[in-house]
């Protein structure tokens, strides 16, 4: 360095004395930057200021990538273009040809009316997942103005420095600055298949996530200038939000629906062709039937009931951040979940210490804080600092300085910490698993008790940690003592693991601790008593038995045979048969009982098992892989970076409110308080949204059959056209409204699992369908033989077929109970839904495109439709007994091994 660098070291030095507080960078910014090495110094150590910060802000812009988001005119194109939009335009252009003005408007206003729910819908749904979103924001502990704090990533601007830790998400491109070591998983950004170590000087990647260490860093790039948003810029946004189960049966259901009535629309138009019936009016009237059937509502139904029930999750304190979990949720018939945090409160709570030597309790818990890094917020350390703040004094600290402190290594399995002791002593201090620190000890006998100890304290459910130091140059470490810690379950963590196993949801609990701890909490939670350590679990390890019984036979061979091998050769033999054996033992049929488990035997034990311990991540995708293959829909909580695989593997992965942003990333549902009894209350809502779907597949089925098979055996066998195209697209209007405020409807919550069943609906479907057939063509008979003009024959068979249809939603929203059970229809559903039988009944009464029939024949079709509404009911509720009646003999048939 050169003589000008000191001077001008000296002069900062100067302004910081003259000043008594740290340089006020936002007037001596441009002279410190001059400086070198001393002003990366000074931004190392205090950071940007708010104001450096805001301005480099502006210049660089926020730290995000920015998405592309239709237009309005957008969106409306895509709704303008289609199958069904081109049908409904083609019939409405028909209309506009023959000069049928009444049809032209009423197809018109019921496309606009469809579009317009559908575009409302989607920009509320889209509003509110947005706003959702928000608290999902990523969080970066950046240095500004000499202190740490969170902050929003967005807000980030190269020149900060950020504080990474394990399980971190990298906010943005940065350099390493200071620190031991990171590593790194970029595998999604380069593609590399395992985590790299990174040290200091070494650049890494935004979105890359920190598995192991503790460094701070500089950003350097960000946003749309980072390595990600570059990536991002070449990539064109063009992939499908993934469909659920249920949404691709809906759409299962449209299908077919358009394939039924496509094939009766052809028979019916060539039928009227070979009589002779002009064309163009002939595939007028066609066109509009199959409008009348096609399903035009449903991406608005989809829509409003999805968003209705993420906004219902998000109010009870979760957020959806896949939408189609909301059914999955209702499908979930095991629930994999994590014990810390979500069973417990992961409020970790010092219990009386233990001390060894002369040492106090004081000693202790000091020396545990200074190989502990409050900032770090590390739930196992933050009780430690508690229980001092309460017990002790901040003077014992003060005798103190720390001069260097590495962080937990979850290899190592220990902090420490290099301090001076009253200015001149050294000490090494390490904290951590008890069974690594009392290694470093040399007191034979403190080690035995202390293990014994650490036992005893884990049966009881106590997880400890060791305090140990090493004075200036002693060979061994003292131990200072234990520190017991328990984490108190949630209050209402029972009454809420019963009413889960009471809707049919089996649960198994996940844990790392040792058996002992997870058989402790599993029946105090009344989850079950069939505990099964991980280890049984990993097929790897049977070669272990394998080599043992190689080296036994090897042994005796050697024996019987009288010849002479060494304990090494006979080692390498019994390795060599162990091999051979098991090669050997792949291809035979073992019977039961036997050592090796086929993956069938696997997932048995998996499926009987109540908790698991010494769970490992990979061990929980294992888990959940296994139970998914045996046809379960399985639910998973998780909190770490390590946890996001198995998160994704599940149907439904969840993200404790603990959890990392890597976490929440791969997770369908984040929680956002702690507990199981949001995920209770999320699987109810679910259920109700499930049952809500069905209701409207089940009348949307049926009132197709009802109408478009009514309507197409009238014209093919009694040469008769019970409805006008103007009609058929008034009732299908009619129907629209109704339908779309399903969402909006109270539904049971049912005790079973919900999982889709196409045959059982379309069968109820059916029959309510041929019911209302027979009793339109029941009410056609008895006009045609009274001799009831025509025009008014077709004005009766609209007001049936419209307040028959409207019933229909009471019956079918009930599912296999009786319409006068609970839960009754809610107003938000009931009103537009009687609402539009009463616009029917008065365009039926004041003949608006009709011929008018009068109150009192419409009070005669009510009385009509009620009859048969009650008539339907019963017939609903005795094809549902048929069905289980039919499920209950079949499985009474299949061998008790091969249910599930």
């Amino acid at each position: 360095m050169n003589i000008l660098f000191y001077k001008q070291i000296l002069f900062t030095v100067f302004l910081c004395t003259m000043y008594g507080k740290r340089i006020q960078f936002e007037v001596y910014t441009k002279h410190i930057r001059t400086l070198g090495g001393c002003s990366l110094y000074m931004r190392y150590k205090y950071g940007l200021t708010e104001k450096e910060a805001k301005v480099l802000l502006k210049k660089y812009g926020y730290n995000e990538i920015p998405e592309k988001v239709d237009t309005f005119l957008g969106h409306l194109l895509k709704k303008l273009y289609g199958p069904i939009p081109l049908m409904i335009e083609t019939a409405a252009v028909l209309s506009a040809f023959l000069g049928e003005w009444h049809d032209f408007v009423i197809i018109s206003f019921l496309f606009v009316v469809n579009i317009g729910v559908d575009l409302l819908q989607e920009h509320k749904a889209t509003t509110a997942l947005a706003a959702l979103k928000k608290k999902l924001a990523k969080q970066a502990l950046v240095l500004r103005d000499g202190v740490y704090h969170y902050i929003d990533a967005r807000y980030l601007v190269p020149g900060d420095i950020v504080k990474l830790k394990i399980g971190d998400i990298v906010p943005a491109d940065v350099t390493l600055t200071k620190g031991p070591y990171l590593q790194i998983d970029q595998s999604a950004l380069t593609g590399e298949s395992l985590p790299v170590d990174k040290a200091v000087g070494d650049s890494v990647y935004g979105n890359a996530i920190v598995k192991l260490g503790t460094m701070l860093a500089e950003v350097t790039a960000t946003g749309i200038e980072s390595y990600f948003g570059k990536t991002a810029e070449l990539v064109t946004k063009a992939a499908e939000e993934e469909v659920s189960h249920f949404e691709r049966a809906v759409r299962h259901i449209a299908q077919f629906l358009t394939a039924f009535t496509g094939i009766l629309a052809l028979i019916v138009f060539a039928v009227s062709i070979n009589r002779g019936d002009p064309v163009v009016e002939t595939l007028h009237f066609v066109l509009v039937l199959l409008i009348a059937s096609i399903p035009v509502a449903l991406p608005a139904v989809l829509s409003v009931t999805m968003a209705v029930g993420a906004v219902a999750i998000s109010k009870m304190k979760a957020i959806v951040r896949n939408i189609s979990a909301i059914e999955e949720l209702a499908s979930i018939d095991v629930l994999c979940t994590d014990k810390t945090g979500t069973l417990t409160q992961n409020i970790m709570t010092v219990e009386s210490l233990i001390t060894y030597y002369d040492y106090t309790e004081e000693d202790l818990c000091g020396y545990a804080l200074l190989a502990s890094s409050k900032e770090n917020n590390d739930p196992i350390e933050t009780p430690i600092f508690e229980y001092f703040s309460t017990h002790f004094t901040d003077s014992y600290l003060k005798t103190f300085e720390t001069q260097d402190f590495t962080p937990f290594d979850p290899i190592k399995k220990h902090t420490e910490a290099h301090v001076l002791r009253n200015g001149h002593e050294s000490v090494a201090i390490i904290k951590g698993a008890p069974q690594v620190v009392l290694q470093h000890t040399g007191d034979v006998a403190i080690q035995k008790d202390a293990s014994d100890t650490v036992l005893a304290l884990a049966e009881k459910g106590y997880r400890t940690l060791a305090v140990a130091a090493r004075y200036n140059n002693d060979e061994h470490f003292t131990i200072l003592g234990l520190i017991p810690m328990y984490d108190p379950l949630h209050p209402d963590s029972k009454k809420i693991v019963h009413a889960i196993k009471n809707s049919g949801v089996s649960i198994k609990m996940l844990t790392g601790d040792n058996t002992a701890i997870a058989r402790q909490i599993a029946e105090k939670l009344s989850i079950g008593t069939k505990i099964i350590d991980t280890n049984e679990l990993r097929v790897g390890d049977a070669y272990r038995e394998y080599e043992i019984l190689g080296s036994i036979i090897a042994q005796h061979l050697t024996q019987r045979m009288g010849a002479e091998m060494s304990d090494e050769d006979a080692a390498l033999f019994g390795k060599k048969v162990a091999r051979d054996v098991q090669y050997q033992m792949q291809n035979v049929e073992l019977q039961e009982g036997f050592i090796r488990q086929h993956e069938s035997d696997i997932i048995q034990t998996i499926e009987r098992a109540d908790a698991f311990s010494e769970v490992l991540p990979e061990d929980k995708y294992l888990i959940i892989e296994k139970l998914q293959k045996n046809n379960h829909i399985v639910a998973m909580t998780g909190d770490g970076v390590n946890d996001a695989p198995a998160l994704k593997k599940a149907d439904v992965g969840i993200a404790v409110a603990s959890a990392t942003e890597a976490a929440r990333a791969a997770a369908d549902l984040v929680l956002l308080e702690p507990g199981l009894s949001v995920i209770h209350k999320a699987i109810r809502t679910a259920r109700m949204t499930f049952e809500r779907m069905k209701g409207y597949a089940t009348f949307r089925i049926a009132e197709t059959i009802r109408i478009i098979l009514f309507l197409s055996l009238s014209i093919l066998v009694f040469d008769f056209y019970p409805l006008t195209a103007t009609m058929i697209v008034i009732l299908a209007l009619l129907n629209d409204v109704p339908v779309m405020m399903i969402a909006y409807d109270n539904a049971p919550v049912t005790r079973t699992v919900q999982r889709w069943n196409m045959r059982e609906v379309i069968i109820v479907s059916i029959v309510l369908g041929i019911t209302g057939v027979i009793s339109s063509f029941a009410l056609f008979y008895w006009l045609t033989i009274h001799a009831y003009p025509l025009a008014l024959i077709q004005a009766f068979l609209f007001l049936k077929l419209d307040v028959a249809g409207h019933s229909t939603l009471y019956l079918t929203r009930t599912g296999k109970k009786h319409f006068w059970h609970k839960p009754y229809p809610s107003l938000k559903f009931f009103l537009p839904a009687f609402t539009t039988r009463i616009i029917g009944t008065l365009f039926a009464v004041y003949g608006i495109f009709m011929e008018p029939l009068g109150w009192k024949y419409a009070m005669y079709i009510w009385l009509y439709a009620f009859a048969w509404w009650l008539f339907n009911d019963f017939a609903k509720v005795y094809t549902y007994k048929i069905i289980e009646h039919n499920k209950k003999v079949k499985m009474h048939h299949i061998p008790t091994a091969q249910r599930v």
